[in-house]
C-alpha cells in the first residue's frame, strides 16, 4: 500500500514538474517570439529611416546639381543672348532687329526649359530609356568618347522613388567611367528578364581590381542605394580590361 502511494506520489510530481516545464517553455517562446516582433519592427523602422534618408539625400543632389547646371546656363548661354538681344534691338538696321527679337524668342524658351528643371517633376515625366539616352547624348557631344544605348522596347513599370534613386546611380556610374576610366566607348543597355530588370553600363578604359580596397566609399554607397529601392549593385572589372556594372531590380 505503501508502495502504491509513492507511486501516485511520484506519478502526480513527475507531471506536476511536467506541467511546470512545459509552461516555462510555453513562456519563453513566447517571450522570445515578443522579443522577435520588437527587433524586427526595430530593424524595419532603421530600413526605413535609411530609405527616407537615402531619398533626400538623392534628391539634395539632384538640386544642387540642377542649380549648378542653370547657373551655368545664366552665366554662359541665356547672359550671352541677352547681351546680343541687346545689340540688336540697340540697331538702326531693321535686319539686326530682327534678329533681335528672335534671339529673345530663344532667350523666353530657353528659361521656360531651364524651369522645368527646378523641382523634380520631371523625373516622373522621363522614362529611364529616354534619361540614359539624353546622358550619353552629353558625353559625346563633348568629345570625350562614343556612347550607344541599346534597349527593347521599354515598358517598366517603376515609382518616382525607385526611378529617382536609379537616376542618381546611373549619374555617378558614368561621371565614375569618365573620371577615372578614361575609355573609347561607353556603352548601356536596358534588359528586362522575366525575374527582373537590369541596366548594364559598359566602358573599355583602363579598369581597376574590385578585390582591393578603395580610399573612397563611392562603390558602397552605390550598392546601399540600390538596396534603398530593393535592387542590386554588381560589379565586374579588372586592369585593362575595362569595367561592367549591372543594377538590377526585381520585377
Amino acid at each position: 500500500m505503501e508502495g502504491e502511494d509513492n507511486q501516485i506520489v511520484f506519478v502526480l510530481f513527475a507531471g506536476a514538474f511536467l506541467a511546470a516545464l512545459m509552461a516555462t517553455f510555453v513562456v519563453a517562446m513566447v517571450i522570445l517570439h515578443r522579443q522577435r516582433q520588437v527587433q524586427n519592427k526595430q530593424r524595419m523602422n532603421q530600413l526605413q529611416m535609411e530609405h527616407e534618408k537615402t531619398l533626400l539625400n538623392i534628391e539634395n543632389e539632384i538640386q544642387q546639381d540642377t542649380m549648378s547646371h542653370i547657373g551655368r546656363e545664366l552665366h554662359d548661354n541665356i547672359g550671352q543672348l541677352l547681351s546680343l538681344s541687346k545689340l540688336y534691338l540697340g540697331s538702326s538696321k531693321p535686319d539686326r532687329q530682327a534678329e533681335g527679337r528672335e534671339l529673345i524668342t530663344k532667350v523666353i524658351s530657353e528659361v521656360r526649359g531651364l524651369s522645368k528643371t527646378l523641382n523634380l517633376d520631371w523625373v516622373e515625366s522621363i522614362s529611364i530609356g529616354e534619361f540614359v539616352q539624353q546622358q550619353l547624348d552629353k558625353i559625346q557631344a563633348t568629345g570625350f568618347c562614343q556612347t550607344t544605348l541599346e534597349m527593347e522596347e521599354e515598358s517598366w513599370e517603376l515609382d518616382k522613388n525607385q526611378k529617382l534613386v536609379l537616376i542618381r546611380v546611373i549619374q555617378e556610374c558614368l561621371n565614375n567611367a569618365m573620371k577615372h576610366a578614361a575609355p573609347d566607348h561607353i556603352s548601356v543597355e536596358l534588359v528586362n528578364l522575366s525575374e527582373n530588370k537590369e541596366i548594364q553600363i559598359r566602358d573599355d578604359g583602363r579598369g581597376f581590381d574590385t578585390t582591393v580596397a578603395s580610399e573612397g566609399s563611392g562603390m558602397y554607397n552605390l550598392k546601399k542605394r540600390m538596396e534603398t529601392i530593393g535592387g542590386q549593385f554588381l560589379i565586374h572589372s579588372s586592369p585593362g580590361n575595362g569595367t561592367e556594372i549591372k543594377l538590377i531590380l526585381p520585377n
